[in-house]
């Protein structure tokens, strides 16, 4: 009779160990305030008074990557889509006002790659930093047969936390405040289903040179990762000067700005305030898409939208651009009735162009 092991059937323990004893520095670049940032206990502990909080309110989010992994998994190219998730779940943490925390990932793949696992898990660690939160855990799954050869998955997991009295929830929107944008780094991580249909149509590969970039291959400019806005959206926050937050992810500006308006509002937004980046025009142009489409799928250019006082917008403005955002006043608060789609883009047409 054989005798078997664990790694006879694919899972290999020794590689897995490997694999967090390469992490672990990573972990511990992303200290902070509350948390040591260490692994290898089976949870993990944060002292919300040492981080300065009084009467917090948690927030918690969860979120993937997409089918964005892909691009990366052809690409060969795995050091950069950890950062999109952490830009994910804590993009939409800092929406409600709330300061990310901790994070924990979870990693998911047939056969251990312990390089790519660790590449993986640096671009995590840089999301982490750019965010101020610790990466405190997470969970390293080999499972043979559930993944094709090279595929992996990702998760990632975040907490944050909001004064009680400081928690942004819309419900001060009115008709008459002024809606800023700030600008996207390119895609971020949706609509890559999408991407990667018409990269097929365009018969190029990711290895062949961008169209719009001829410094870069297609593969890095479409792993270009997601922007992380907290430290300076919570600046603004902080000062006063902010009232929603709508962070431009699947569903893009039409979709997203109305989860944070209070019912009879919507927004009238002028798409020539800002230029449509060149990774859209290419989209556009390559699937024939037509304009209200892509302000439904992609963010278009505006990563994050913040609703301010009229009175405080230049102030609101000015913090964020000096924290090194791009900042475009798009709009306005108007009056929207029952039935009256809430998002209205005047000059879509103009993108043709």
């Amino acid at each position: 009779m054989s005798s078997y092991s664990y790694k006879d059937a694919g899972v290999d323990i020794d590689a897995g160990n490997a694999l967090v004893e390469a992490i672990k520095p990573l972990a511990k670049s992303t200290a902070r305030t509350g948390s040591d940032a260490g692994l290898g206990g089976f949870g993990a502990l944060f002292d919300l008074r040492a981080a300065g909080f009084q009467d917090p309110l948690l927030v918690s989010t969860t979120d993937g990557v997409g089918t964005k992994l892909k691009v990366a998994i052809e690409a060969g190219k795995h050091d950069t889509v950890g950062i999109d998730l952490v830009a994910m779940c804590v993009n939409d943490l800092v929406v409600q006002g709330a300061e990310p925390l901790l994070f924990l990932d979870y990693f998911a793949t047939g056969k251990l790659d312990v390089a790519a696992g660790r590449a993986i898990v640096s671009g995590i660690a840089e999301g982490c930093r750019q965010a101020g939160c610790a990466l405190v855990g997470g969970e390293t799954a080999e499972m043979p047969g559930m993944y094709a050869e090279g595929d992996y998955d990702l998760a990632g997991f975040s907490v944050g936390a909001v004064e009680r009295s400081r928690v942004l929830t819309g419900v001060g929107v009115a008709e008459g405040d002024v809606v800023l944008g700030l600008a996207s780094s390119g895609v971020h991580s949706n609509g890559y289903s999408l991407v990667r249909k018409l990269v097929e149509v365009s018969g190029l590969t990711y290895g062949d040179q961008c169209p719009w970039d001829s410094g870069r291959t297609l593969g890095e400019a479409l792993l270009t990762p997601t922007r992380i806005y907290v430290k300076p959206v919570l600046a603004a926050v902080k000062a006063g000067t902010v009232k929603a937050l709508a962070h431009i992810t699947g569903g893009g500006l039409i979709e997203n700005i109305p989860r944070v308006l209070p019912d009879g509002t919507g927004v009238e937004l002028d798409a020539a305030a800002w230029t449509l980046p060149p990774v859209f025009r290419w989209l556009m142009r390559t699937g024939d898409i037509a304009p209200h489409e892509m302000a439904r799928t992609f963010n278009c250019g505006i990563g994050m939208v913040v609703v301010c006082p009229a009175d405080r917008a230049e102030e609101a403005a000015k913090i964020l651009a000096d924290s090194g955002e791009t900042v475009t006043r798009i709009g306005k608060v108007a009056a929207s009735a029952d039935g009256q789609e809430r998002v209205r883009i005047a000059g879509l047409d103009g993108w043709r162009g």
